[in-house]
């Protein structure tokens, strides 16, 4: 039995922490908040979050961050946003093991890739990226899901594996962590689109052709950065893509309906809650620049989100770009 503590007590925390402590593990959940640890404690459970999932008394849930203190693993979950300052508030704890990051983005200003920002944090740490096609609400209720996980240590990347991996949560290894994070922080750009595309009453077509030209701006952005072409085709690129476009489950997706039907984006955020790619949406858009990428579906949704571009006229506006070979 292995100690890991999970540092986030929001879905995702929630649910992998249970996932661990069901495989045998001895698990404690951080929060930086008192109220929602008093909270859970009481009750267990976050209707909000993840209705009708129980935490069992054993599991430990705190707000001292020093409870990372001698794990195996230490599992970020928590907005992106937040990671810089969790990864600060770790690198005061001693022998915290390996720091496993569950969060989807990149640092709004600086544009570093999360696991960038934990190993700036904690330099002498070996930082590994889980990613995949994984909802909370199904990793929680032991609804079967594959995910991979990167890192420069391949030993690292392996005791992941090897700790996590159950007969419901399958953990492949890879050493492309550059592609495998940029494939979670983008594809929540492609899936507020997606949403859109529904709010608009849009068919299957557009959603298909949507999802797959918003891989191939994910593929051509990635590789530019220095990821492998391959990995887009994998469970954090084409796999993440897939489910998070097409599920009631996705904020993302949920947001961009939202802004479909015509909602400002301000009442869409307050309604939804944290949108991961309403914030990978200004940086993508700027990467976009930057590395001198032609991403018109991400130009599209940041002129929305941050333009006022008119939300009927997007569609016609990418249908009338000027024709081209698919694979230019």
């Amino acid at each position: 039995m292995a100690k890991i503590t999970v540092l986030g007590s929001g879905g995702w925390g929630m649910a992998m922490g249970l996932s661990a402590f069901n495989y045998g593990h001895n698990v404690t959940l951080w929060s930086p908040f008192e109220n929602e640890v008093k909270l859970l404690k009481e009750t267990r459970t976050n209707e909000r979050l993840l209705k009708g999932i129980f935490l069992p008394n054993e599991i430990e849930i705190t707000s001292d961050i020093c409870a990372a203190e001698n794990s195996l693993l230490t599992i970020i979950a928590v907005p992106s946003f937040a990671v810089r300052d969790v990864s600060k508030r770790l690198s005061k704890v001693k022998n915290h093991g390996i720091i496993v990051n569950l969060s989807k983005g990149i640092e709004d200003g600086t544009f570093k890739r999360l696991s960038e920002v934990i190993k700036e944090e904690n330099p002498n740490s070996d930082v590994v990226v889980l990613s995949g096609p994984s909802h909370a609400e199904e990793v929680a209720r032991n609804i079967p899901t594959s995910l991979v996980a990167a890192s420069e240590s391949k030993s690292a990347a392996a005791v992941v594996q090897k700790e996590l991996s159950s007969e419901f949560l399958r953990v492949y290894t890879g050493d492309d962590i550059i592609g495998v994070e940029l494939g979670g922080a983008l594809k929540n750009v492609i899936a507020i689109c997606a949403g859109i595309c529904d709010g608009l009453g849009l068919g299957d077509n557009s959603k298909a052709a949507l999802i797959t030209r918003g891989l191939s701006e994910i593929c051509s952005l990635g590789v530019k950065m220095g990821a492998d072409r391959k990995t887009f085709a994998g469970l954090s690129g084409i796999g993440d893509l897939i489910v998070t476009c097409t599920s009631c489950h996705s904020r993302n997706n949920r947001f961009g309906n939202l802004v479909g039907k015509g909602s400002d984006i301000n009442s869409a955020l307050k309604e939804v809650g944290t949108v991961e790619g309403y914030f990978a949406c200004k940086t993508a858009y700027s990467l976009s620049k930057k590395y001198e990428v032609l991403m018109p579906i991400t130009e599209i949704c940041y002129g929305v989100l941050f333009d006022n571009k008119p939300i009927n006229s997007v569609v016609k506006e990418l249908m009338l770009r000027p024709n081209k070979a698919e694979n230019e």
